[in-house]
């Protein structure tokens, strides 16, 4: 009872604040971060490793029972997927999990984990799963940041829909939410800027650096200098690598990742451009910024000319007329700033949109598909000085608050009075008032903000008087007296005061109106598609194809840019809110134990500020006392009736008491439409079903096995009638055999008694005449005729298998219309896959004008077997699949061989099925796996397993899809090859696969001089093609992909170095 008690806090006896914080404390120090509250999870952060996330215990709750494990993270994950499947009490039906909680309670990672929890309950072997599982680390390095509550804060909100088909995800989606734009220009004390600037100027080799015009960290104004310690450079430059791998992965080409590092880049150059008035009073860049003007410029792949004429005026045409205002040196910064948070945004849109293309294979739309979703947004901020984006992130809080009481106390308590079940009102905290109080129209904080931001003379201070004028009174809204803008909200987490100061400008988001025309302009393809996009009501990047300048593109533009970011961060909350609603909802409460961010330290005064402000103590109440699971007669009947064991009973109240009858449930109740369970009587009901389940599988055993039995004994009784009736039709023809004999003898004494004369012998008649020899005989004529090939014993290294030997052509099988159809199809996708290597991978697995020995062409999975037999621990080959457009890694194990599918990305990269990194050849991925072990037995290859013989190939396949005929191999070898090898197999194989459509057969019929003629052509072209397959590779190993304005990228760099220097060295003299 003790252990239920720590586990499940809806068990305890004594309700109240002490013993709630007492039994999570315990639990902490113990711990045992994880506890319910009912079918609740509450998660404790414990800012330090815990071995509780293994591939052992990842096992332990799959499909588990709830009470016969401890609370964890992977339990709610598991109960979403077999509810989303119809396994437990509801029928099929979408689900959503809700994680909440503070800044720094561990929302992230618990995001992380419930995403790879769900991907192994699902597992099929796709590569989907890993690139699902690549988007988080992904997004991280984009949308997070240190801030002063957390190392790795969310910049933005993100809930991920995961769709299913057939128990296997088949798409994923991100749907993001309120990027915090304004930290890419400006941070706080104690903070930083988003992770992915710090992990380029650690992770970027010093050439690529160059490439992309990066310098030293320290320079950069937009980094603030806080690069960080030698510890944490290297920490950003794994982490950098990491983020790379996610996007090969994921499916990034690699001139789309130059341009986005380079749009970067030039984001960071664009922060160090200053001004200084001349004498004509129009700006322009200072001496020491025009080598950062000229790096952004050639970054952005526009002109400098117009970049700067962007940045100190702004040009419009009235009535036909061009009018230019020239800016101050504020309005200037200003827009630098912008240009700079509006790209940023538009790359981080861009990267979601990417994504959600990528995941969505070949996704047919009317076909039905199941949902999990997982809402990870950012959590409660009350800092020193609290923003626009703190008062959007928290309005979203307040909204999940809302959509906890309205599911767990609002719903539940109205369904009590509606079906009179006895029930003491549970009074809770409601921020529906709060909420009102932002969101109503037309006096709605957002709704006056939007007002006062059409007006363009309006100020943050007009904006706070408003509020002040119309809130004054209220109880959720405090009046600040203060020489800056400022006013106070009442949160259910607590007050927040709040800095209007960049209100209204933040909720316009303007950019200088030249700067849209001059980047759909640019050189570099991605920044033109980043601001020719539109931008949909909720804010999110709709990326079109490159399109110049135009009138369309301009409508297009500003149609959408009529919506401020608050009204679109409003209406992503009411499309979030009404999928949240539309499925059902799994809790997570995220709990932060201390403000230090320390392990092992639990602060009882703020946890319990969280236990009070989340209402854990009234939902604990609610949990024990009331009922979670109130489904209506008839869908419990719909769900339950096989409990009676009847066919076709009626779905109504009487039938639902007859199977509840049949139950040892105790402590429901009967509503007058629909039934009360608590939240542990759905397990209860799962394990009826689950013996029922059991008993009908024992039954279809015994039946299926009775059947079995009753056609065995029928075989038996037909095998021994037709032996009896054999046996008598073998003693009938012995006794017919035995009176012939008996004849034949009487006969033959019957003549020795006549003793007749001998007469001379009569010899036989020829059958056929004899028929002349020809003067030439044909060879083929000569040849023994082929037979079929023997099949040989299998391996005992390996489980039994389809014996999977094609036969050799020629050979003639009796087969019936779906044999011959199946072999056809096979048949194609074999042609379809040499078609597919000879066309895009030929070249590319090519080393030094030859094929690596460790390549064996198209060879089947039992001809790989068999070369692998006496071979050692590791040794290993890769060749080309039957049925697929990819490979076949074969290694020899310790106790049998493996077969690992190699896919090839859609940008071109390597990847294991099931492992989680992406490489750029095959010569990669081996020189990879021989210091790192293949998932999921960590075996390092060793050996490359060659061919066998040194003459030519062992394989018919190979042969027969030789370019240059094999009369000519006796030629060829006497004659003097440009790429000479130790190994004659990679000569052959370097003349790559035939024609499709070459027919072997055919060349007999050919006159000898066409033939030769012929020979001589295919000759050539093996050659021509053998030094194309070497100049190719050492084009592609040279290949880089360099950012379209290099060369002024190179020669900015030189001259800010120059001018660096100068100024270093100036106090010098």
């Amino acid at each position: 009872m003790a252990v239920r008690t720590q586990e499940d806090l809806a068990t305890l006896s004594e309700l109240d604040e002490k013993s709630l914080l007492e039994s999570l404390s315990n639990r902490f120090q113990q711990n045992h971060i994880y506890t319910y509250i009912g079918d609740i999870l509450v998660a404790i952060n414990p800012f330090k490793y815990l071995p509780l996330y293994e591939k052992t215990v990842s096992e332990k709750y799959k499909c588990h029972e709830k009470g016969d494990l401890p609370p964890h993270i992977f339990a709610v994950a598991d109960r979403a997927y077999q509810s989303m499947l119809g396994r437990l009490a509801t029928g099929p039906r979408n689900q959503c999990i809700v994680i909440s909680g503070e800044s720094g309670a561990g929302k992230t990672e618990s995001t992380k984990l419930l995403l790879r929890q769900i991907m192994e309950l699902c597992k099929a072997n796709s590569q989907l799963e890993q690139q699902i599982l690549q988007v988080n680390p992904l997004l991280e390095a984009f949308g997070n940041a240190q801030t002063v509550m957390n190392d790795n804060s969310s910049r933005f909100g993100k809930y991920i829909q995961l769709r299913f088909q057939n128990s296997s995800v088949k798409s994923a989606k991100i749907n993001e939410y309120l990027l915090e734009k304004s930290r890419v220009v400006h941070q706080d004390e104690g903070e930083r800027n988003f992770h992915i600037f710090y992990c380029m100027l650690a992770g970027i080799s010093a050439e690529d650096k160059e490439m992309y015009g990066l310098l030293d960290p320290d320079l950069y104004r937009y980094i603030n200098g806080k690069y960080g310690s030698p510890e944490m450079v290297n920490k950003w430059s794994t982490k950098y690598n990491e983020v790379c791998n996610a996007m090969d992965m994921v499916g990034f080409e690699e001139q789309e990742q130059v341009d986005m590092k380079t749009i970067l880049a030039g984001i960071l150059s664009l922060g160090n451009i200053k001004f200084e008035p001349q004498e004509t009073g129009i700006l322009k860049a200072t001496e020491q910024s025009n080598g950062w003007l000229k790096a952004a410029a050639g970054q952005f792949g526009v002109q400098e000319e117009e970049l700067v004429k962007c940045l100190i005026c702004t040009t419009s045409v009235t009535r036909g007329e061009s009018i230019k205002r020239n800016h101050s040196q504020q309005q200037a910064e200003d827009a630098r700033d912008s240009i700079a948070k509006v790209a940023y945004g538009r790359v981080f849109g861009w990267i979601v949109s990417k994504i959600n293309e990528l995941l969505a294979p070949n996704v047919d739309l009317n076909e039905e598909h199941q949902e999990i979703g997982i809402l990870d947004i950012f959590g409660f901020e009350n800092f020193a000085v609290n923003r626009y984006e703190q008062l959007c992130i928290n309005l979203a809080n307040e909204q999940l608050q809302y959509f906890f009481n309205h599911h767990i106390f609002l719903m539940e308590q109205k369904e009590y009075k509606e079906e009179g079940i006895k029930w003491e009102t549970i009074t809770f905290k409601d921020n529906k008032p709060i909420l009102d109080l932002f969101l109503a129209k037309p006096f709605g904080i957002f709704s006056l903000l939007d007002e006062q931001s059409a007006f363009p003379k309006a100020t943050d201070t007009n904006f706070v008087d408003k509020l002040n004028s119309n809130f004054k009174g209220k109880p959720h809204f405090e009046i600040v007296r203060s020489h800056n803008p400022m006013f106070t909200v009442v949160h259910y987490a607590g007050k927040v005061q709040y800095n209007a100061s960049g209100f209204l400008e933040k909720n316009r988001d303007t950019i200088p109106a030249n700067i849209r025309g001059l980047f759909i302009n640019s050189v570099t393809p991605l920044l033109s598609v980043l601001f020719a996009a539109t931008i949909s009501r909720t804010g999110t990047l709709i990326p079109q194809l490159r399109a110049k300048l135009s009138q369309a593109v301009e409508d297009n533009f500003n149609s959408t840019r009529k919506q401020s970011v608050g009204a679109q961060f409003k209406h992503s909350l009411t499309v979030l809110m009404e999928k949240m609603f539309a499925a059902n909802p799994h809790f997570i409460r995220c709990i932060k134990p201390n403000a230090s961010k320390q392990p092992d330290l639990l602060d009882s005064k703020v946890v319990m500020d969280q236990l009070r402000y989340n209402g854990l103590l009234e939902t604990i109440r609610i949990r024990r006392d009331g009922f979670s699971w109130r489904p209506s007669f008839e869908e419990f009947a719909q769900r339950y009736r096989i409990l009676l064991i009847k066919p076709d009973i009626p779905l109504n109240k009487e039938s639902c008491l007859c199977i509840l009858n049949n139950t040892d449930l105790k402590d429901w109740k009967c509503g007058s439409t629909r039934f009360f369970f608590k939240y542990w009587h759905q397990e209860q009901l799962a394990k009826c079903i689950d013996r029922l389940g059991k008993a009908a599988t024992v039954i279809q055993k015994m039946y299926r096995g009775f059947c079995c039995k009753k056609k065995y004994v029928a075989l038996v009784a037909e095998m021994r009638l037709r032996r009896e009736q054999e046996m008598r039709q073998l003693k009938q023809e012995q006794e017919e055999e035995e009176k012939r004999r008996q004849l034949e003898i009487e006969q033959l004494e019957m003549e020795q008694e006549n003793q007749s004369p001998p007469t001379a012998p009569v010899p036989f008649p020829r059958k056929r005449k004899p028929q002349p020899r020809p003067r030439s005989i044909p060879a083929e004529t000569l040849q023994p005729r082929l037979l079929p090939p023997v099949p040989r014993p299998r391996s005992k290294l390996l489980e039994a298998t389809p014996f999977d030997n094609d036969l050799e052509n020629g050979t003639v099988l009796h087969m019936n219309a779906q044999e011959e159809a199946e072999a056809k199809q096979r048949w194609n996708k074999r042609c379809n896959t040499i078609r597919w290597f000879k066309e895009t991978q030929a070249r590319k697995v090519v080393r030094n004008g030859a094929f690596p020995n460790w390549f064996h062409g198209m060879i089947t999975r039992r001809q790989a077997e068999d070369l692998m037999i006496d071979k050692s621990l590791g040794c290993f080959l890769i060749r080309v699949s039957e049925s697929r457009e990819g490979y076949t890694l074969t290694f020899r194990g310790k106790d049998r061989c493996r077969h690992y599918m190699i896919e090839m990305q859609t940008n071109g990269k390597y990847v294991i099925l099931g492992e989680a990194r992406a490489h750029p050849s095959l010569l990669d991925l081996i020189e990879y796996h021989k210091k790192v072990g293949i998932l999921p037995f960590l075996e390092l290859l060793t050996v490359p397993c060659g061919q066998r013989s040194n003459v030519e190939p062992d394989y018919e396949e190979l042969k027969n899809l030789m370019l240059i005929p094999s009369s000519l191999a006796a030629e060829e070898d006497s004659e003097p090859s440009e790429h000479s090898s130790s190994d004659p197999v990679h000569l052959e194989l370097l003349k790559l696969f035939a024609p499709l459509d070459q027919n072997q057969t055919m060349e007999r019929q050919v006159p000898p001089v066409l033939k030769r003629i012929s020979e001589k052509k295919l000759k050539t072209e093996a050659k021509e093609s053998q030094r194309n397959c070497s100049e190719d590779h050492e084009e592609s190993s040279n290949r880089r992909h360099f950012p379209r304005l290099y060369p002024s990228i190179r020669l900015a760099m030189r001259e800010i170095q120059q001018v660096q220097q100068h100024f270093s060295e100036c106090p010098k003299d």
